[in-house]
């Protein structure tokens, strides 16, 4: 079966169409994902949403839950270029950007660039705090200027690009926790839970009898760059965005007009691109549902996702047992719609 896409001397659909096109493709993808994933539906759901709107993803799970499958059947799906980097302690900035080589040619030497892993269009960085900072970082240009730069020369990435990371919750003991600057800048903190038993059951059952069926891909990357153009035009009311400022900015403590649980629970609260990240997110939700705007429903369900790693609690959080997605319960009970 081969990729759709438009043609390329055709225009593409205007947009009431193109969301049309996304809604009804929201079954196919989630039927193609099913021939090797079984359950996670949220999970699915959100990373979906982080790819149509351009955002990094940071995936948090225990071993053994599917996340690299995952990952890379939705590159499948979305017939992108797919690259895996295992994260270790011994791994050099070089590994993943790339380096210069010395090479010998018939007009004498030469430095060349072999590019690294990170050339592709989605990138997987397995259990990326297991690297010192030093390797976290040769991210970070990546993942907001789409390029890298060696030996003072700039090398663009292709198009489109995506950072998955996936950590483990459970071992910490000799990680390195990504700094809080870095967290800012994937758009959602994906959370793979155990399946409940019935799932785990077909799981088990289908690993164990057979070979998956082959996924088919249904887009192109250029697919994707013009579902993003899609996405950006959906129209949002100003009730809508104030919401989600509200949100972000409730989670700041010693504010003006601070909740009372939040200076006593959080250190650290929400930056500017939490309510950019509920925006653009909550777009890609009410097209992927065949609406062309944002309802409350669409922010209240990305709110998760987007400030689980965005506020930092503090001690006496921790010894009252009070979790980060409780903080975020209690802020969308207080924090009403406008």
């Amino acid at each position: 079966m081969e990729a759709e896409s438009a043609p390329a001397n055709q225009e593409w659909p205007n947009e009431e169409r193109t969301v049309e096109q996304l809604a009804q493709s929201r079954a196919r993808i989630e039927k193609e994902l099913s021939k090797v994933i079984v359950g996670q539906k949220g999970p699915i759901e959100e990373i979906l949403i982080a790819l149509l709107a351009g955002g990094h993803c940071l995936i948090t799970g225990a071993p053994g839950l599917a996340k690299t499958l995952l990952v890379k059947s939705v590159a499948q799906i979305f017939h992108l270029k797919f690259q895996r980097i295992q994260f270790t302690p011994d791994l050099m900035p070089a590994d993943i950007t790339g380096t210069e080589i010395l090479q010998e040619t018939d007009e004498g030497r030469h430095l060349n660039f072999v590019k690294g892993p990170i050339f592709a269009n989605m990138v997987l960085a397995d259990e990326i705090n297991r690297t010192p900072p030093k390797t976290q970082a040769a991210l970070l240009e990546a993942m907001q200027e789409h390029q890298i730069t060696a030996s003072g020369v700039r090398h663009p990435l292709e198009e489109p690009f995506f950072v998955l990371a996936t950590q483990n919750p459970i071992e910490m003991e000799g990680t390195y926790p990504l700094p809080e600057a870095q967290l800012d800048r994937f758009m959602f903190n994906v959370v793979i839970d155990y399946l409940p038993e019935d799932e785990e059951v077909e799981v088990v059952k289908q690993t164990t009898s057979k070979k998956p069926e082959p996924i088919e891909p249904i887009f192109t990357g250029e697919d994707v760059l013009r579902f993003h153009q899609t996405v950006r035009a959906v129209p949002v009311a100003d009730e809508m965005v104030r919401y989600a400022v509200r949100l972000a900015a409730a989670s700041r403590p010693n504010q003006k007009e601070t909740l009372d649980f939040v200076n006593q629970w959080i250190s650290w609260g929400a930056g500017l691109r939490a309510a950019q990240f509920l925006i653009l997110g909550a777009k890609v939700r009410a097209v992927l549902q065949g609406r062309s705007h944002v309802i409350n429903e669409d922010i209240q369900k990305l709110a998760n996702p987007t400030l689980r790693h965005r506020i930092l609690t503090n001690y006496r959080a921790e010894a009252e047992g009070v979790s980060v997605e409780d903080i975020i319960q209690k802020l969308l009970d207080q924090v009403k719609p406008i």
